[in-house]
């Protein structure tokens, strides 16, 4: 590795029950090779298991597969977390109200918005040949 290039872990992960939990435990040794506090390693972990958990249900991906690239860029770490499934148009996705969750059985549905009050930046890239969201986080 040159001096120049951005130090970076890759994870394809299968969509098994539970598999997410990988992707938190690099992030966990990323945040801390990169001084993180406990924060936000937290901050980092909970919305990496909300975009993984988001890619395995939603984007009915034909390879089976998640990937996952940690990049440290100076000090920013950027996620990206892909998907080859099916796209989704992120205006079309209604953030429930938290009224209406209260008495309801089914909690689900907070994911993106808990990804972007955790992270620094988000951003979503989605088309019919999968989506990737790409996240950062500033030390």
């Amino acid at each position: 590795m040159s001096s120049k290039e951005a130090p970076k872990v890759e994870l394809t992960l299968p969509i098994i029950p539970d598999m997410e939990l990988a992707a938190t435990k690099t992030a966990e040794v990323v945040a801390k090779h990169m001084n993180l506090t406990d924060e936000q390693s937290a901050e980092i972990s909970m919305a990496l298991i909300e975009a993984t958990i988001n890619a395995f249900e939603h984007s009915s991906s034909d390879s089976k597969n998640v990937e996952i690239h940690f990049v440290i860029q100076g000090d920013t770490l950027v996620i990206k977390v892909s998907d080859k499934g099916r796209g989704f148009d992120k205006s079309k996705v209604e953030i429930p109200k938290i009224e209406e969750k209260f008495g309801s059985d089914h909690k689900r549905g907070w994911g993106l918005k808990l990804i972007q009050e955790l992270m620094d930046t988000v951003e979503f890239e989605s088309s019919a040949d999968g989506t990737t969201v790409t996240m950062t986080k500033n030390k």
